[in-house]
């Protein structure tokens, strides 16, 4: 099966950001290197997805510099986004939101929680 790819638009879609930010990372982080059409179109596998949600997490969510980001990710060595997460079918039980609501981490597991319930709806098709 081949892997999903995604335009720029769409990828910035994913990732709530704008497509000149992820055109400007690429020339600052060397582990972004998406695919280029016959056209020049940025297609991103999914490795390079995570790799872009990695980076979004550390300059907005820990407030590093993008040299301090570029360090970290320099250390991980690329393992963090070698492969695409496996997708989970929610059963239902899920108590993902009442646990995120009760848990004392400073909002980083409630935001990690709707940003998944916003992939959700996405994947699910309902805006």
């Amino acid at each position: 099966m081949e892997e999903k790819t995604y335009r720029i638009g769409e990828a910035a879609e994913l990732l709530n950001l704008k497509t000149y930010v992820l055109r400007f990372w690429e020339t600052e982080f060397p582990q972004l290197d998406p695919l280029r059409t016959e056209k020049g179109q940025r297609l991103y596998s999914e490795r390079d997805i995570a790799v872009l949600r990695r980076i979004r997490h550390l300059l907005h969510e820990r407030g590093l510099t993008i040299e301090g980001a570029r360090r970290i990710l320099a250390e991980e060595g690329g393992h963090a986004a070698a492969e695409p997460l496996p997708v989970v079918e929610p059963d239902s039980a899920d108590t993902t939101p009442a646990v995120a609501a009760s848990c004392d981490c400073g909002g980083v597991v409630r935001d990690i929680v709707a940003e998944l319930e916003q992939l959700r709806r996405l994947l699910a098709g309902t805006s």
